[in-house]
């Protein structure tokens, strides 16, 4: 039984929403567990926690700006205030395990509950463990990880392959008839549609490469379900069947209706994908520690499970990909079949198990 959990991390939706999954899970199965997450003052989980219905606590942890910076100066003060905060904060909420995702502020509360000698599990996301939980490689009691050969980070004997959590309107998606999900989206059911997302925020690459080849995908009759992002507008265009938005809240339909995506190369977005089972095409963005985008692709690459395009080539191969693509279903086929053998929809309810185990 499951009654006080600390959930600790963020920085990036990366890091929240598998977080939010946890979270979701061990309260249908606990629901009078008391959860606190643990996070980073001014991060986005500070407002995306309280929206999922947890409480949250913020550290003033921060981490190194690679420019000179005033912030750098007081670094270690923010350090040691967060250290010692965090011991508070376990103190007085009595944690039975804490569980961390990645982002500073999981550091500094899974470093102060290992040595007050509580369980704690690490959720890496990556196939590239970060900074963060790499410190945490000799602290913590279980590493759930998505990817293979994680033991380059963390002691073999500590290592669960779990996936990564993904919500449940995504995994029950592929339930849904294509053609009926594309009518609804006023789309032609008979012909190819590509969905185009590049985070919440946007990609700009990804952006103008669609941009410049609408009028090609016009002549070829390939429609686009096209995911623009915060940061950028929406483009005004008349071409019939590309739609454009900032932001798609229904995912799952748009999933289901897709012949095929492009997407960046995040892991929680690697995780949508296998389990959606659709061909992808990856365009890992360069600007992320560690580079983690790239080695994700990568892992799916190895397995022919995706097509990956660089960044810096998406502006003249990327149209030309989505085309060759869309014509080429044997291709198609063989993606989504070997895609589809790296999904782990029972991701979040293994590692709520590894949890329960470790109590």
């Amino acid at each position: 039984m499951l009654n006080r959990i600390i959930i600790s991390g963020g920085g990036t939706g990366g890091h929240i929403f598998p977080a939010i999954a946890i979270a979701n899970e061990i309260k249908l199965r606990n629901p009078k567990c008391d959860i606190l997450f643990v996070g980073a003052l001014g991060k986005m989980e500070m407002e995306k926690v309280p929206a999922a219905g947890y409480s949250i606590v913020g550290l003033p942890i921060r981490g190194i700006q690679r420019k000179i910076s005033f912030s750098n100066l007081v670094l270690p003060i923010k350090i040691i205030q967060s250290l010692w905060q965090a011991r508070n904060i376990i103190k007085q909420f009595k944690p039975q395990a804490v569980i961390g995702v990645g982002g500073y502020a999981s550091a500094a509360t899974l470093f102060v509950a290992s040595k007050m000698n509580i369980p704690c599990l690490v959720q890496e996301q990556n196939s590239y463990a970060g900074i963060t939980n790499k410190i945490l490689s000799k602290m913590a009691n279980k590493f759930c990880v998505a990817y293979d050969k994680m033991e380059q980070f963390f002691p073999f004997d500590k290592i669960i392959f779990t996936g990564n959590p993904v919500r449940n309107d995504i995994v029950e998606s592929h339930q849904k008839n294509q053609k009926e999900e594309k009518i609804k989206l006023n789309f032609n059911p008979e012909l190819p549609l590509v969905l185009v997302i590049g985070g919440s925020l946007g990609a700009l690459t990804i952006n103008k490469s669609i941009q410049a080849g609408l009028e090609q995908f016009k002549t070829q009759n390939i429609q686009l379900m096209w995911q623009t992002g915060k940061n950028y507008n929406p483009v005004n265009h008349t071409f019939e069947g590309i739609k454009s938005q900032a932001f798609i809240n229904d995912m799952a339909s748009v999933y289901a209706a897709a012949d095929l995506v492009v997407s960046r190369a995040g892991a929680l977005s690697i995780s949508e994908l296998c389990v959606i089972g659709k061909p992808v095409i990856l365009v890992p963005s360069p600007n992320v520690a560690e580079d983690h985008q790239t080695k994700n692709a990568l892992a799916l690459i190895e397995k022919n499970a995706a097509i990956l395009v660089k960044d810096q080539e998406a502006s003249i191969l990327l149209v030309e990909k989505i085309i060759e693509l869309s014509k080429n279903k044997p291709l198609q086929m063989q993606l989504s079949q070997n895609i589809s053998k790296l999904s782990k929809p029972e991701a979040v309810k293994q590692i709520v198990n590894e949890i329960e185990q470790l109590i």
